[in-house]
Parts: structure tokens; sequence; C-alpha cells
């Protein structure tokens, strides 16, 4: 999957789990408002979703500040 291509894609609570991102609703959001987690994108009246992008993103960067530590 190309960068171009990730940007275009969504990801739901659901695929976050999958990806180890297994925090309540109440810590994301807390941690959204804190600018420490992606914010969401609501995509109806009661979804949301978070662009592939930017969580792929916040994954390498904790993995890198676990490194550098």
């Amino acid at each position: 999957m190309t960068a171009l291509n990730n940007n275009k894609i969504l990801l739901v609570r659901g695929d976050l789990s999958r990806l180890g991102i297994k925090l309540s609703n109440t810590t994301m959001l807390r941690l959204e408002a804190a600018g420490r987690f992606p914010k969401r994108i609501r995509i109806g009246a009661h979804s949301v979703a978070w662009l592939a992008s930017e969580i792929h993103a916040h994954i390498e960067a904790l993995a890198a500040a676990r490194e550098a530590a």
C-alpha cells in the first residue's frame, strides 16, 4: 500500500483494536484533546473513523520514542 492510497483509508474502532490500540473511548478523547493521538473524523451521526496514515504515523512515532529512550 502506498502512502497516497494509505491517506484515503479510514480505520474504525475494530481496526484500531486489530492494530493493538485498545484504549477506551474516554482515554482516546482525552489523548486527542491533548494532541497525543490523531483526531477522529465524524463519518455519520454516530460513527467516527481515523485516517490510516495518521494512525500508522502515530504507531511509528511511539516505536521511535521507545527506541530513543
